[in-house]
């Protein structure tokens, strides 16, 4: 039943660009890795982010969108330049939008970590480490950047998509450049975190400029890599104080890396919000909306974080286990049953989700595999055969 207790999670937010999203629960980015291998969305990606909207959120954010094709993290991501379908795109964002629902792109760019069958990994610094190794991008290369991220944005608003997030987490281009451990530069962009954040702030600066001042841009930043030598919370801190006197209109709060090796932080077995501590800390830096994302399983956790300062929460694996769980919790507090597997292989849980996401697309999530290891298998061969597909586009 709706009380002033849950009514917290259903109460508009404004954005300081002057749009409203209408409660308080938001579909964080995944890599849903449903696109055709050609960058462009499928019917099934469709009808999942419509299936999301439908569900009662107050916006989605769909996972790393490359503005360029050479520095894609899966054969699976959307690829938004000259050679997209707009159409797609254009029903994307229409349905996506269903109920007053925001649909925004993530932007991205896999730097280091791009993959290599179809990419050419560059990254802040050179590297040659087990399972990662990739070329310093160049000082030129590094000032083109601005410009590429803006330029994708632009189409964004072009073909319908409500707004943008810039995706500075979880080890992606912008989070290297954070990242002491990935960024050893000695020029303008590395050394002191006043250098190392030069580049996300000359980013979402270009971005503003060309998409004007009424149109959502967004952040997510990592409040710490959780791997040694990496990003820490005191310098995340000093990047959202510079974030506050910046155009930015929400910082999503997230943490975590996909560093070969490293454990991810969505495969904890915490019991509440991963984040909220450092989340706590960056509300004393900024007035700028927050969003929590990582680790909420129950409306208590939620509403607690909203009373603790949260503007609005992110759930990613919530939604795919109940993608109608915004109604849901609208109406009575029952939460959605996070299944345990016992000694899951390596990369499992996060294939049994991204599989799902599959079966959610199609409407048929209830035949959904326990078999981890043939998740796995079903998720590689996926992408095995799009590696061809997408190295044969001339992406012009």
């Amino acid at each position: 039943m709706v009380n002033q207790y849950t009514d917290l999670l259903f109460q508009p937010l404004k954005l300081p660009c002057g749009k409203t999203l209408k409660n308080r629960i938001a579909k964080s980015a995944m890599s849903d890795s449903l696109g055709n291998g050609r960058g462009n969305p499928t019917a099934a990606q469709i009808r999942l982010y419509e299936r999301w909207a439908e569900g009662g959120v107050a916006v989605s954010i769909v996972g790393e969108v490359q503005g360029n094709p050479n520095f894609a993290e899966k054969p699976g991501n959307l690829v938004l330049g000259m050679a997209s379908d707009p159409d797609l795109f254009r029903s994307l964002a229409h349905r996506g939008a269903a109920s007053n629902t925001h649909l925004w792109l993530q932007l991205g760019h896999a730097g280091a970590m791009a993959h290599p069958p179809i990419s050419t990994p560059k990254g802040p610094s050179a590297l040659n480490i087990p399972g990662l190794t990739c070329e310093a991008l160049t000082i030129d290369e590094v000032r083109t950047l601005p410009a590429e991220f803006a330029r994708t944005a632009r189409l964004a608003k072009e073909l319908g998509f409500g707004g943008v997030q810039v995706h500075a987490a979880h080890g992606f281009l912008l989070s290297q450049f954070l990242s002491p451990l990935f960024n050893k530069r000695d020029d303008a962009y590395g050394g002191p975190i006043e250098n190392r954040m030069r580049l996300l702030l000359e980013v979402v600066e270009e971005i503003r400029s060309e998409v004007g001042t009424r149109f959502p841009v967004a952040l997510k930043l990592n409040s710490t890599d959780q791997l040694e030598g990496g990003l820490g919370e005191e310098d995340a801190l000093s990047v959202i104080a510079a974030l506050d006197g910046t155009s930015i209109d929400l910082i999503d709060i997230s943490g975590g890396t996909y560093f070969p090796g490293a454990r991810a932080a969505s495969d904890s077995d915490g019991s509440g919000p991963y984040f909220l501590k450092f989340a706590e800390a960056a509300r004393e830096m900024t007035g700028k909306p927050l969003m929590l994302t990582g680790g909420f399983k129950t409306r208590d956790q939620a509403i607690d974080a909203l009373n603790r300062g949260i503007d609005i929460v992110g759930l990613a694996r919530a939604l795919v286990l109940d993608p109608a769980l915004p109604k849901v919790w609208k109406s009575e507090a029952v939460d959605p049953h996070f299944p345990r597997f016992q000694n899951p292989p390596d990369g499992g849980v996060t294939a049994w989700y991204t599989m799902r996401l599959l079966d959610i697309g199609h409407d048929r999530e209830g035949e959904n595999t326990w078999d981890l290891r043939a998740q796995v298998q079903a998720y590689e061969a996926r992408d095995r055969v799009r590696v061809p597909v997408w190295n044969a586009n001339t992406w012009e």
